[in-house]
C-alpha cells in the first residue's frame, strides 16, 4: 500500500468553501468528472449534514493498461460530512469500479486556519493499493502520479469556483444561514449559471438510463 498525505489553502473563508464545496463541477479543471448523484442526505440531530453521493469519472490510461480495463470510466463514492459548529468539513471517497485493478481511498478534511481566520486549510489523506499480481507495484505507482496531478488540477477548479461566486463583491447579493452566521452570497454569473445547467442535464440524463444499478452496489455496504 502507498500513502500519501497533503495539504493546501484556499484564501477564503470556512463558510465560503463549504457552499462552493457543491458547486465546484463542472470546471474545465475537472473535465474527468462526467456526473455527479445525490443518492442519500440526511441531517443529524446534532446539526451534522451527512451526505452520499455517486460520481462518475474517466481518465486517460497508458497503453499498456487498456487489456485491463472493461471501461474507460470509473464510480466513485463520495461521503461527506458537514459540521457548521465546528467548522468542518470532511469527505471520504473511494472507487467501486475497477477495483481488481486498483482501489484508493482518500480523506480530506476542509477546516478554518486558526492563524489565518479568514483562510481554509486543506488536508488530504490518500491510500492507494494494488493487489493485481506481478504490476502492483506499477500500477500503485502510476496510481500516485495520476492521484498527485489530478488534485492540482482540483484544486485549480475549486479556486476557480469560488472565485466565480464571491469575488464579484459589488453584484446583488443573497443571504444565506451557515451555522449561527449569515454570509453574503453574490448571484452566479451566467457563465457559472450555464455551467451548472449543463452539469445538472447530463447528470439527470445518466440517472435515468445507468444509476439503479449503480446504488444498488454501492449500498451493498452502505453503514448509514
Amino acid at each position: 500500500m502507498t500513502y500519501f498525505q497533503y495539504m493546501q489553502t484556499f484564501n477564503y473563508g470556512w463558510e465560503q468553501v463549504a457552499i462552493a464545496f457543491w458547486n465546484r463541477y463542472p470546471n474545465p479543471y475537472s473535465k474527468h468528472v462526467l456526473t455527479e448523484d445525490v443518492i442519500h442526505r440526511r441531517v443529524n440531530r446534532d446539526g451534522r449534514l451527512f451526505t452520499k453521493r455517486l460520481l462518475m469519472k474517466t481518465n486517460s490510461a497508458p497503453k499498456w493498461t487498456e487489456r485491463f480495463l472493461p471501461a474507460n470510466h470509473v464510480f466513485i463514492i463520495e461521503e461527506s460530512i458537514v459540521d457548521s459548529k465546528a467548522k468542518t468539513l470532511t469527505t471520504y471517497t473511494r472507487n467501486i469500479g475497477l477495483q481488481h485493478l486498483l482501489t484508493l481511498e482518500e480523506k480530506v478534511v476542509y477546516k478554518i486556519d486558526h492563524e489565518h481566520q479568514q483562510q481554509t486549510i486543506c488536508e488530504r489523506q490518500a491510500w492507494i493499493q494494488s493487489a493485481f499480481y506481478g504490476l502492483s507495484s506499477a500500477i500503485q505507482r502510476l496510481g500516485l502520479e495520476r492521484y498527485k496531478q489530478n488534485i492540482k488540477k482540483a484544486y485549480k477548479g475549486f479556486n476557480l469556483t469560488l472565485e466565480t461566486i464571491f469575488d464579484s463583491v459589488n453584484r446583488n447579493k443573497t443571504i444565506v444561514d451557515i451555522g449561527n452566521s449569515q454570509l453574503p452570497i453574490p448571484s452566479f454569473n451566467p457563465i457559472f449559471k450555464e455551467r451548472l445547467r449543463q452539469s445538472a442535464t447530463k447528470a439527470s440524463q445518466f440517472a435515468k438510463s445507468n444509476i439503479p444499478t449503480v446504488i444498488a452496489a454501492a449500498g451493498s455496504d452502505d453503514q448509514d
